[in-house]
């Protein structure tokens, strides 16, 4: 049986990857979070505060696999004075931290949630693996910084370790971006974006957590960068389009031609969101694929009805 630590056991992601892991009779696995709500399995999920401050040592013990899925992640407001090094403080020396610790227990293998963002964010051909790194924003920078760091204890010491670079995640209650996206087609509210020709990347949270899954013993991962995604793009009218038919509504789009739009942007101080809306996004996942012999087990359509299924 292997045993798995799971951080971030209680987020978007994590506590998707959680359920599933548990439901595997070869992996045992022990969720950490900051905080626990009152409805969580309190044998498999443990509170340990701030992350980058905890010692895990009545944690690690056995321990074969370490999923490090906790960050500090996107953050619209942001209210401290210098985000970059908070970002570093929580993503860069939390994510080394315990990597540390996790040598020191013998962990063979490191998994490292890491953002596409450390690629760029826009580009006008498919992103892969072994491209050079280009962040454009503080959170991607650190979690590049922190790829950097778990490289090299990965190479003094001799421990695994596996990095995982997801494109724009959705799924059942998934926030950010694509939550907005849902929010305003659920109000039926007209958006101009009926005439967009871009190409986004996209992975359904079932397809990233079964990538993750195949991370944990496949021989082929050891010190590899891997791209997720779906392997197919949507532009975002598709991908509008998608979410109405899913959600059982009629997603009203206005068709208004991208330059208008991103010169309205501009003027108004919302270059970076224009930039997610308007511009292209793609990811090659052909590494993925070929290292792992994996595939995406779920298409964009049923990803896209998965998120609602509960609800129709």
């Amino acid at each position: 049986m292997t045993k798995i630590i799971l951080t971030g056991a209680n987020g978007f992601v994590g506590s998707r990857l959680l359920a599933q892991l548990e439901q595997r009779s070869e992996f045992k696995v022990v969720g950490l979070c900051r905080v626990r709500s009152a409805q969580a399995n309190a044998t498999t999920l443990h509170a340990v505060g701030d992350l980058e401050q905890a010692d895990l040592s009545a944690f690690l013990t056995g321990v074969d696999v370490f999923i490090h899925a906790a960050a500090r992640a996107h953050i619209l407001k942001d209210e401290v004075v210098d985000p970059l090094a908070e970002y570093r403080r929580v993503n860069v020396e939390g994510a080394l931290g315990l990597a540390r610790q996790a040598v020191t227990a013998r962990v063979k293998r490191f998994i490292f949630i890491s953002s596409i963002g450390v690629n760029g964010n826009v580009n006008t051909r498919p992103f892969s693996a072994d491209d050079q790194p280009g962040p454009a924003e503080p959170y991607a920078q650190s979690k590049w910084e922190a790829e950097q760091g778990l490289m090299q204890i990965a190479a003094e010491s001799g421990m695994d370790v596996v990095i995982i670079r997801p494109p724009l995640v959705y799924g059942p209650g998934a926030p950010g971006n694509f939550g907005s996206l849902v929010r305003w087609i659920s109000k039926g509210v007209p958006l101009p974006l009926g005439a967009i020709h871009n190409k986004r990347s996209l992975v359904g949270i079932d397809n990233l957590v079964d990538l993750i899954t195949r991370c944990i013993d496949h021989p082929a991962a050891s010190n590899q960068v891997f791209i997720a995604g779906d392997g197919k793009d949507l532009s975002t009218t598709e991908l509008l389009r998608g979410v109405g038919k899913a959600m059982g509504k009629h997603a009203r789009l206005i068709p208004v031609p991208a330059g208008l739009l991103q010169f309205g942007a501009t003027m108004l101080g919302k270059k970076d969101m224009a930039q997610r809306l308007l511009g292209s996004l793609q990811v090659d996942i052909g590494k993925t694929r070929s290292l792992l012999d994996w595939a995406p087990p779920i298409t964009v359509e049923e990803g896209l009805r998965r998120c609602f299924e509960s609800s129709n």
